[in-house]
This record gives structure tokens, C-alpha cells and sequence, in this order.
């Protein structure tokens, strides 16, 4: 409970907080004082310290001064804060939060007059521990245990997410103001589902709004776990909303100025260069062997694409999207000091991480043999399988340099199994668990990532992926017929990963989508998915493709 009061002593205007029941018996208030005054205690910018603790006729209470400020219930009106504003805001009390529940403390009642906003937009949170009197037994836990620390702070998180869906749409969540309430109305103890509406009197960006979305799932299991891993999310999306130079993306590019963008495959590194030093004239050989490992392969490209001599780039006239033009241009010796330039597998990673990245480069190695194999026909083999290559940047950088966040993005796209009686619970979308983990999905990775390199507008539209909600057409040019095939081979592969009773429909909606385009049938795709199909990039023959000279001669000019 909240009152705005005077204090006729000070002439302060201050708030003052009471639990929303009374203590049972002087034991129960002295255990309540303990919680509340270790509470108080604790010094953090966004915490509001608290002026006095007390008990007055049995009632406990806590005064903040109120001073220039005014209540988050008196700063929203009905039309909501800016999507900005409000993940400002709830950023910031965020790392209030977490730096509480850091310290064994929660606050266990999060309400919209709980929070103090400065005219500037500067939150500070009151009343930590204050609604820790449990029950209408009056039973207060003397010694939380750390399961009941977790717990508390938990369900802190999903009031702030309730709090933060208000804060953006300007109306209680359910139609009730108590954020209490409406979290006892979501699974599992009830059975409400709360989501943004896509009509808000402000817009409410896609990324931000998968992220409190996440907050509040309906699933326990896609909701966030503490509230550094939601803060780091709402900030990951501001930076990126706001093209300042902070956020994941120029976090990752720091990390890649270190590390590189990818480790060295297992030998990879060492063989291409014993090859560099020892083969002087059989290009071809070279480029297959370079091109099995993956972060050789994009090394070589940037190399090429940043590469400047006379004071002018080397690929002037167009991207270099071939391994083999990348020797001709750099010379033997200039591959060789790439090679062994990169950094040793596996970088920094463990060796359960290590693994991990393995897998991931496979099956991206994976999806460019089947690109290989259905490309139609005239095609050069290896611009199709650096294509496909690229299209997964974003997931192999991330998988490198946020391993962790990797982690989650996967377990969040991880169906729950089927319960009693009830259907299976789907998992999110690759986008959506990466916005809501990051706030930002791994398409704008890679994206930085390609910009970096100095790859042109060409290049970039050819590494997005065509869009699973719009239809494939007919391309009108080379580039975007190796977009929509490397773009086919990496949905058939995502399909791969469903679960085995999913994996057929899921072949089958692939061929719908491309069979026309590119001449495709389900026989033709299952035959390109057998392993060996496609073994090698230089199977080809060598035929001389149209898309080749339309890629590549801007280059060799």
C-alpha cells in the first residue's frame, strides 16, 4: 500500500509504503524489520533509499522522500511511454533489480507506484522486501532459501513485464492495475495469456516487442530467469534502434578485432598453408582444400573485398565472391600469411562450447553442399556454397562470440514435449529468440558483420535470407537467384532439425516454396540432403556458369 504524505517535521513531501497485511505478533514485525532493513541497506543508483523504518499500532511501514519526482502510475497516461522511454526505463530498474536479488533480496510486489520517475526519465525503485509477509496466516520466512530467493526474484521479472506491457500501452495488462494480480493470473497459476496488442496508441517496434512478450510467456520455461539476461536484451535493441555505437553489434566487433570472426578449423589452418608454400600452380586444388574450412573461406573474402592497392581497392569493379579469384589476387603467399594468421581451434571456447561450434559449422558446411546440388544449372558451384556460407554468418559468429546467449537462443526454439492430453508447445522462431535474448536478430549480425568487410549492397542482400512469410518469385537477376537457392538449402536444413515427425511436412513446404523457382522436387531435394551428395565444390566440372561472370567479372576487370 501507498500514501504520498507531508511530513510537518521537514516539510518533505514523501511516500509511504506499508505491506499490504499486518504482522501477526511482535516476532513476525521484528523478522519483518530484519528483511526490510537489510533491504535498505543496500546502495545502488536506482534504488531509493529509504528516509525511515518503522512500526507504528502494529503496522510496519518505510518512508521515501518523493521530492521533484512523481510515481511511474503518474507519469503514463493513456497513451503509454515512446518505446525508447519505456525500455530506458525498464532497463534501468532492471539492474536495480538484479543487483538485489545479487544480495538475497527481492521485492516481491512490483507496482506502478513502486517506482519514482524524475523528470528526466531517471527511475528509482521503492520498497524491497517490504511485501515479504506471507500468506493470510502472517507467516514470515525467517531464512529464505536460495530456491526461495530464485523464486522471488522470478516472478520480480514477470512484474516487470506486466509493468513494462502497461507502460507501452497506457492500460492496465487483463484490465487490472494490481501487477500482483495479473502474474497470479498467468500460468501456472492461472490460465490468462498475456501478449502486446498489436494496435497500441504508440508503436511498439517488433524486436521490443518480442522481448516483453518473452517476459510474460505463457510457457515457465521461454520466460527470462534473471534480470540481467531482460536488461541486457532491452539495451541490446536500444543500441541497435538507435545506431549509437554501443549494443551487441559493436560489442561483437570488438570481440572480433580479438578473437577473429571465426577460429581456425581443427588443421584446417596449418594444411592450407604447407599447401600455399608447396603447390605453385594448381589454384583449383588449393581453393577446394580452403574451402572446407569455413573461417578461412570468410577471411580470404574480406581480405580480398578490403584489400586497397595504390590507394585503390582491389575489387573496384565488384565483389570477389570465389575462393579461387581470392589466390589469383592475393598470391599464394598472401594466403598463406591469412591462413596461418587465424586463430587456433577453438579460440577461447571450452571444449563442450568447442564442440558446439563444430556442429554448427557442419551443418552450415551442410546446407552449402545441398545449395551445391540443386543449383539449376550453369551455376559456378562454389558462389552458391559461399552464399549459403554467408547467409549463416550471423549464426556462427554468435555461436563463437556469445556462446552462452547461443545457448538460450536454442533452448528457446526447443519445442516442450507434449503434455497429458494436450498438444505440443511450439518453440520461437530463430528471429524471435534472438531478438529476445540479444535484441537484435542474427541476420543484423551478420549484416555488421559483412558491412565490416567492406561487402556491398549486392553481397548483403544475397547473405538475408528470402523472408518464410513472403512468396518466392521468379528472380530478375543472377544475384537473386543465388539468394533464393542458398536461401532453399538452408530452410531445408532447418527443417532437418525439427523434430522426426515434423521433418517430412516440413520437406515438402520447402519444395512448395521453391519447386517452381528452381525447378525442384521433393525426390530432388531428399536425393540432395544423402550424405555425399555434392562432396565436393569443384564437382561441377568447371562448366562455365552465367551467374559467375555476373558476380565475378565486375571483379575481374
Amino acid at each position: 500500500m501507498a500514501w504520498q504524505v507531508s511530513d510537518p517535521r521537514s516539510g518533505q513531501d514523501l511516500v509511504l509504503l506499508l505491506p499490504r497485511v499486518m504482522p501477526a505478533g511482535e516476532l513476525h514485525v521484528d523478522r519483518w524489520l530484519q528483511r526490510v532493513r537489510k533491504a535498505a541497506r543496500l546502495d545502488h543508483p536506482r534504488l531509493a533509499p529509504a528516509l525511515e523504518v518503522g512500526v507504528h499500532d502494529g503496522w510496519p511501514y518505510v518512508t521515501y522522500e518523493l521530492g521533484e519526482r512523481a510515481t511511474l502510475a503518474d507519469r503514463v497516461g493513456r497513451q503509454g511511454l515512446a518505446a525508447d522511454e519505456s525500455a530506458a526505463l525498464g532497463s534501468q530498474l532492471l539492474h536495480a533489480l538484479a543487483y538485489a536479488h545479487d544480495a538475497g533480496v527481492a521485492h516481491r510486489d512490483l507496482q506502478s507506484f513502486s517506482v519514482l520517475v524524475s523528470d528526466k526519465g531517471v527511475p528509482r525503485l521503492m520498497g524491497l522486501e517490504i511485501a515479504c509477509i506471507e500468506g493470510d496466516a502472517h507467516e514470515v520466512v525467517e531464512a529464505p532459501s536460495l530456491h526461495d530467493q530464485r523464486a522471488a526474484a522470478e516472478a520480480d521479472i514477470v512484474c516487470m513485464g506486466v509493468l513494462m506491457h502497461w507502460v507501452l500501452t497506457g492500460q492496465p495488462a487483463l484490465d487490472e492495475p494490481d501487477t500482483a494480480k495479473v502474474a497470479d493470473r498467468l500460468p501456472p497459476q492461472g490460465r490468462e495469456i498475456l501478449r502486446l496488442p498489436f494496435s497500441t496508441p504508440r508503436p511498439v517496434p517488433e524486436p521490443l516487442r518480442v522481448i516483453v512478450n518473452r517476459a510474460t510467456d505463457r510457457q515457465q520455461r521461454q520466460r527470462y530467469r534473471n534480470a540481467r539476461t531482460l536488461a541486457r536484451a532491452l539495451e541490446g535493441w536500444l543500441q541497435v534502434d538507435a545506431g549509437n555505437q554501443g549494443g551487441p553489434l559493436a560489442l561483437l566487433l570488438d570481440k572480433i578485432r580479438i578473437a577473429g570472426v571465426l577460429p581456425a578449423s581443427p588443421h584446417g589452418a596449418e594444411r592450407a598453408a604447407r599447401l600455399a608454400l608447396m603447390e605453385r600452380n594448381r589454384t583449383d586444388e588449393l581453393a577446394e582444400v580452403l574451402l572446407d574450412d569455413v573461417a578461412l573461406s570468410f577471411e580470404l573474402l574480406r581480405a580480398v573485398n578490403t584489400a586497397h592497392v595504390g590507394g585503390e581497392p582491389v575489387s573496384d569493379n565488384g565483389p570477389v565472391l570465389t575462393v579461387r579469384r581470392a589466390i589469383a589476387m592475393l598470391g599464394l603467399d598472401g594466403v598463406r600469411r591469412i591462413a596461418l594468421a587465424l586463430r587456433p581451434w577453438p579460440g577461447p571456447l571450452s571444449a563442450p562450447l568447442a564442440d558446439e561450434l563444430c556442429r554448427t559449422m557442419e551443418r552450415v558446411r551442410r546446407a552449402g553442399r545441398v545449395a551445391m546440388a540443386i543449383r539449376p544449372a550453369g551455376y559456378d558451384a562454389e558462389v552458391v556454397y559461399l552464399v549459403t556460407l554467408m547467409q549463416n554468418l550471423g549464426r556462427l559468429v554468435v555461436q563463437y562470440h556469445f556462446a552462452d546467449e547461443a545457448g538460450q537462443i536454442r533452448r528457446l526454439m526447443q519445442a516442450a514435449p507434449a503434455a497429458q492430453g494436450q498438444g505440443e508447445e511450439p518453440g520461437m522462431s530463430e528471429q524471435a529468440a534472438s531478438m529476445a535474448v540479444l535484441g537484435v536478430d542474427l541476420e543484423a549480425i551478420g549484416t555488421a558483420v559483412a558491412r565490416w568487410w567492406g561487402l556491398d549492397d549486392s553481397v548483403v542482400h544475397m547473405m538475408r535470407r528470402h523472408s518464410l512469410d513472403a512468396p518466392v518469385r521468379m528472380p530478375e537477376s543472377d544475384d537473386e537467384q543465388l539468394r533464393i537457392t542458398a536461401s532453399c538449402a538452408n530452410e531445408a536444413l532447418d527443417a532437418l532439425a525439427q523434430p522426426a515427425h515434423r521433418v517430412p511436412p516440413a520437406l515438402q513446404a520447402v519444395v512448395q516454396r521453391h519447386g517452381r523457382v528452381l525447378a525442384l522436387s521433393l525426390r530432388d531435394l531428399q536425393a540432395a540432403l544423402q550424405p555425399g551428395a555434392a562432396a565436393s565444390v569443384r564437382a561441377d566440372g568447371g562448366v562455365p556458369p552465367p551467374a559467375a561472370a555476373a558476380v565475378e567479372s565486375r571483379s575481374a576487370a
